[in-house]
């Protein structure tokens, strides 16, 4: 990542974000502003979603990809470029070397989702090559600048460049050219913080009253981390779920523009996030993915603030695989308190499951997992239960009778270790 302890002797300017506006006419789509009735009705604001879902590649990365590649000189086009990145990113480079004609390599991780990697090598076709390398973006980045510098190759950075800055920020300019009323609020996600920052350059020029929001998973806090200490950190290990917003370190250029423009960092739990991408598809027919939920999932925690305010939600993107699903809607009801796992010590008789079913169960509990094996204790039998409720409270009861019955359990979802070995 780029050394944090280094001057920043260039920001992005609104000029630069209006020229890249105007370089990016014919490439990425003027997206649309959609009022969402479901959520303003909820939160009894104003809600407005800027749809970067729809972009061409499915994110708004294309406007900072093909802004910084444009920019290149002849000679480093004709050798050929490289990035890192966890999805989107690579497919805005990719269609951007689809359409400039030149080569390049792109690394990503190996757990970037297989639609992200297909997706990657349909834009780019025969003009890039995809290498999958490491656990993190920071890893995948590391390999990264070690091949760039040995061949001599232009490195397009996913956040830390001025041009991708300016490129992202060209979505701030159409909020502004689209809104009909002031705008109160902007939610955004923040990975590595390039959309913030270019966003919340072109707000503080054009819309200096309205606040701007960046939102972050639970899981990888690198930006929030940061702010705190007043200098970019390095997180030592992050959840990686949130692809597109999972990052182990701000860049340095990004960390200084928002700190100085962002009015707040609000985390947001990775099951919260999984909870609005389902609610999301189910009532509005949007599909996004984790990290095009961020800017949503966010609005709970500030639903005093915008009460009678208008809201704008930037929907990040829409690259989610379909067979993340389960592990979505899994990740979804243990945060809403619907799905619970317990070791359970059956005593070793006939009938103690028959007791657990009629006894211990209410008529709406569901067993959703069962695994048993019996042991050499003649007393005991454990297995591993895993319970899928109607209502968050009907836990309590299920506890109790467990209790009155003297049935022996361990409940998995407090202990993280063994919880996330048997549950995920």
């Amino acid at each position: 990542m780029a050394d944090s302890t280094n001057p920043i002797t260039m920001l992005p300017t609104l000029e630069g974000i209006k020229e890249a506006q105007e370089k990016l006419k014919g490439i990425a789509a003027h997206t649309p502003l959609m009022q969402n009735l479901n959520l303003s009705e909820t939160y009894g604001a104003n809600i407005m979603l800027k749809r970067e879902d729809l972009q061409v590649v499915r994110s708004y990365k294309i406007r900072g990809a093909y802004h910084k590649i444009s920019s290149l000189s002849e000679e480093q086009r004709a050798k050929g470029i490289v990035c890192a990145s966890a999805g989107n990113h690579a497919q805005g480079v990719a269609y951007s070397c689809y359409q400039l004609n030149i080569k390049g390599v792109i690394f990503m991780p190996y757990p970037t989702p297989s639609q992200k990697v297909k997706q990657v090598k349909m834009f780019g076709k025969n003009n890039v090559e995809v290498v999958l390398s490491g656990d993190t973006f920071d890893d995948a980045y590391q390999e990264a600048m070690t091949y760039c510098n040995a061949h001599g190759l232009a490195f397009i950075h996913p956040f830390d460049d001025i041009k991708v800055i300016e490129g992202q920020g060209t979505v701030g300019l159409e909020v502004l050219e689209d809104a009909v009323q002031p705008i109160d609020y902007v939610f955004l996600p923040v990975g590595g913080g390039g959309l913030a920052a270019g966003l919340a350059t072109v707000f503080r020029n054009i819309s200096p009253a309205t606040k701007i929001i960046g939102v972050e998973p639970t899981g990888a806090p690198s930006m929030k981390a940061s702010l705190e200490k007043g200098a970019v950190v390095t997180l030592n290990s992050i959840d990686k779920f949130v692809d597109g917003a999972a990052v182990k370190q701000v860049g340095a250029l990004t960390f200084g523009v928002c700190k100085a423009l962002l009015d707040d960092v609000a985390g947001v739990p990775e099951g919260k996030v999984c909870s609005t991408i389902l609610k999301l598809y189910n009532e509005d027919a949007i599909v996004v993915e984790p990290a095009g939920a961020l800017s949503i999932a966010v609005l709970d925690f500030y639903k005093e603030q915008i009460k009678e305010k208008n809201v704008v939600c930037i929907v990040s993107g829409s690259n989610n695989d379909i067979t993340r699903t389960e592990e979505i809607r899994e990740r979804s009801l243990l945060y809403e308190g619907l799905k619970h796992y317990f070791i359970v010590r059956f005593p070793q008789r006939s009938g103690a499951l028959r007791e657990f079913l009629n006894d211990v169960l209410g008529p709406n509990d569901d067993i959703v997992h069962f695994e048993y094996r019996k042991k050499n204790n003649r007393e005991k039998g454990p297995a591993v239960v895993g319970l899928e409720l109607q209502r968050q409270e009907d836990l309590a009861g299920i506890l109790e009778r467990m209790d009155k019955k003297n049935i022996g359990y361990q409940y998995l979802n407090d202990s993280q270790d063994l919880f996330q070995y048997m549950a995920l």
